[in-house]
């Protein structure tokens, strides 16, 4: 394993140490803001404690990234493979373009997590949130999977206003009691049982990563939102 202790270390040097690493694991102490960190990077397990700054992880191509601690803004910013876990919280516009990986949150996430989403064939990005989103959550999602587990949200709508605001593909769950509070353009419906089921795997991921029961989290009320079939922009995106 190479060890990296960050500091006052410039992003740039930083990222080109882990660039130029032969290791496959890399641990990295102590980061405070440095940007771009494994950005394209695939192939690698890399570790970070401290706090990372915007957009790690951004266009990842199959690196695991692990953040004990929180993460800032842009993280897995177009991401295409791979998957990133952070013991704390994320900032806003978590996975912004998405179009492959998992992305795992124990805690919360900002402003316009999962914007403009999307998905090709078996490439399906996921993002799952254990606590609660900001504002415009999934806004303008093309594809993929959102999963909110609500914790801390006392069973209220885990996310601020304008969910899924332009949403024309993929689902977001949402585990909460009463029907959120969403745009006219997007459904949402109680998860069925076989909703649930396809929310399990990345229920038990979460809980394989931070800890929980996968059946007692599946047993209280989620919603399903997708689309309304009169979306003015489903037409113009492939899925199948």
């Amino acid at each position: 394993m190479k060890k990296i202790t960050a500091d006052l270390m410039h992003f740039k040097t930083l990222n080109d140490l882990v660039r130029d690493c032969e290791d496959h694991d890399i641990f990295i102490e102590n980061c405070i803001g440095q940007r771009y960190i494994a950005a394209s990077s695939k192939g690698k397990n890399i570790i970070i404690t401290g706090t990372p700054g915007n957009a790690l992880g951004a266009y990842l191509d199959g690196s695991e990234i692990t953040v004990n601690g929180n993460a800032q803004d842009a993280m897995g910013d177009t991401m295409n493979d791979g998957r990133i876990v952070v013991h704390g919280s994320a900032g806003d516009t978590t996975g912004y373009g998405m179009r492959g990986g998992t992305i795992l949150i124990r805690d919360n996430a900002g402003y316009r997590a999962g914007i403009h989403m999307k998905q090709y064939k078996d490439h399906i990005p996921a993002l799952v949130i254990g606590g609660v989103a900001g504002s415009f959550l999934g806004e303008y999602q093309a594809g993929g999977v959102i999963l909110v587990l609500g914790k801390g949200a006392d069973g209220k709508q885990p996310t601020g206003f304008f969910c899924g605001t332009g949403m024309h593909g993929g689902k977001i769950y949402l585990r909460c009691d009463e029907e959120p509070d969403i745009p006219i353009q997007i459904k949402a419906d109680p998860a069925t049982e076989a909703d649930k089921e396809d929310m399990r795997p990345y229920v038990a991921e979460y809980c394989d990563a931070f800890g929980g029961d996968v059946d007692e989290l599946l047993n209280q009320k989620f919603y399903v939102l997708t689309p309304n079939s009169n979306s003015p922009y489903k037409r113009m995106y492939t899925f199948n």
